[in-house]
């Protein structure tokens, strides 16, 4: 029951503009992954491994204002703004995050269409309280083939980690949820993500 990091989100108000700041850092174009409906946004991705990918994710301008993310509407350049772990087993994780006393919203059905045709289903839930993004999205793909494999390749995600003023609370959390990530005691909350690619070393950051 162990989840594995799925993907990091990184928040933009223009996917067009997320796309190629994304481009000129790393040297690999995002695809087009598609719109969330009813969620107000649309999305770009790149591969970070074979089980792993970067979302650049923006407000979608033929939908309402986003519902969830709705920080992505004033973010001129892209920012780490969530990320999410994957599972085989989403109800077993609801059950330990009840038993737990933690707070959490779903399980959510998504689903959209994909570029190459066909539909990309799944099942999320997440915390009440994300704590700004540092607690993650928990997502169960199904049957549906993961987003990393036809998305462009290129880039590896070499670490992936948190800071927190609350940094023994979130780790009892994670252990909880069964979730891996390593937490390191700061005085602000921050994401940070290190991605080799074409183009060097690369440091995103929420």
């Amino acid at each position: 029951m162990l989840t594995c990091l799925d993907h990091i989100i990184l928040g933009i108000n223009d996917l067009d503009q997320g796309i190629a700041r994304v481009e000129r850092l790393t040297g690999v174009r995002a695809l087009f992954g598609g719109v969330h409906p009813g969620r107000g946004t649309r999305n770009a991705l790149l591969a970070l491994g074979p089980s792993a990918y970067l979302e650049i994710m923006a407000p979608d301008p033929e939908q309402s204002s986003p519902a969830w993310f709705t920080q992505v509407l004033t973010l001129p350049v892209p920012r780490i703004i969530g990320w999410a772990v994957h599972t085989s087993d989403l109800p077993a994780l609801v059950q330990a995050a009840v038993s737990a006393g933690i707070p959490i919203d779903g399980p959510h059905d998504g689903a959209r269409s994909r570029p190459g045709g066909g539909i990309l289903s799944w099942k999320l839930i997440r915390s009440w309280d994300d704590r700004g993004g540092l607690l993650p999205i928990i997502l169960d793909w199904g049957e549906s083939v993961h987003p990393a494999q036809d998305a462009p390749a290129g880039c590896h995600l070499e670490s992936f980690h948190l800071q927190s003023p609350d940094a023994a609370e979130l780790k009892r959390i994670f252990q909880t949820l069964f979730v891996e990530v390593q937490v390191e005691p700061a005085v602000k909350p921050r994401m940070l993500a290190h991605i080799t690619t074409p183009r060097g070393d690369v440091e995103l950051t929420s």
